[in-house]
């Protein structure tokens, strides 16, 4: 008896510590598939036109920022570090930007919601007011204004192109904040120098709105997601593999709770000095005192 008794908790020890194994080894996997938050820092200054960031674009050394207000304001400023977080921030430029006959954008038009750098160092700036893209040689330059197809036409005001990535062959990528298609899915556009088309779509989960997007130095896609509820804002980031068949291989990176981050943005994903993949992203703050510009830094797995 004593020994049938030993044996059936030998076997039941074993059990339970194979369950712990397995366990562990699940924990440690998803962990492998998490960002890991690197640092927050909240950026304050003096000058009327401060806040309201829903792009930024960081150097590849993660030492230089240009981030766009809602306002269309591009600012330029430098980023200092201490053991690899941010310490300061100093700004060294603004522009108010321009349309394409030379004005100041006012009124609805002027509702700038992403940015993409091209590899010349000019800038591409979605609209989410009258849903285009346009394009400037320099932030003080006059705007080029890229075609705009029909399904732009037809997004709804405030909801349409919030999001605006890059990739590495130089095509651009935007995506409507709140418009999804027939089937339930967020439709993307590509432009390719000389056209739009609509490659392919990703799927829409829970209550997250995309609101920016980046192709990281992996060659990846990453989309930030918002989630708005009344005491505070969640947020996620999701990337997928860009192929000819479209988005693949999709992984959650982050979601965070409620009031954790104020209402991230802007997104731009690098490598920092350690050789890690860094997402950076930027708050808008409405310009409302209860809100901070704040700059959120997760390190990403592989």
């Amino acid at each position: 008896m004593k020994r049938r008794k030993l044996v059936g908790g030998l076997v039941l020890a074993s059990g339970l510590i194979a369950a712990a194994a397995a366990f562990a080894a699940a924990r440690l996997d998803r962990q492998h598939n998490t960002a890991q938050l690197a640092g927050s820092y909240t950026w304050r200054a003096s000058p009327d036109w401060f806040g309201g960031f829903s792009g930024i674009e960081l150097s590849a050394d993660g030492a230089q920022m240009v981030v766009l207000s809602d306002r269309a304001h591009v600012a330029r400023a430098d980023i200092h570090r201490q053991d690899g977080e941010i310490s300061e921030i100093t700004l060294r430029s603004a522009q108010h930007l321009r349309t394409s006959k030379g004005r100041q954008l006012l009124g609805r038009i002027m509702d700038s919601e992403g940015l993409a750098l091209a590899p010349d160092g000019s800038l591409y700036i979605s609209f989410e007011g009258l849903s285009r893209v346009v394009h400037h040689q320099t932030e003080a330059s006059r705007a080029r204004v890229l075609p705009r197809p029909n399904e732009f036409r037809g997004l709804p005001l405030n909801k349409s192109l919030e999001a605006l990535a890059i990739d590495p062959q130089g095509r651009l990528y935007t995506l409507p904040e709140n418009a999804l298609n027939a089937d339930g899915e967020i439709p993307v556009w590509r432009w390719n120098g000389a056209q739009w088309s609509q490659p392919f779509t990703l799927p829409r989960r829970g209550g997250f709105l995309p609101v920016g997007a980046d192709f990281g130095p992996d060659g990846r896609f990453y989309l930030l997601e918002r989630n708005f509820v009344f005491i505070g804002f969640r947020s996620r980031l999701r990337r997928w593999d860009i192929t000819e068949q479209g988005a693949i291989n999709e992984v959650t990176l982050m979601e965070s709770s409620t009031g954790v981050h104020d209402n991230l943005e802007g997104l731009s994903v690098w490598r920092d000095a350690k050789g890690l993949l860094r997402a950076t992203m930027v708050s808008d703050d409405n310009f409302k005192a209860l809100q901070r510009t704040e700059l959120v830094e997760y390190t990403l797995p592989e």
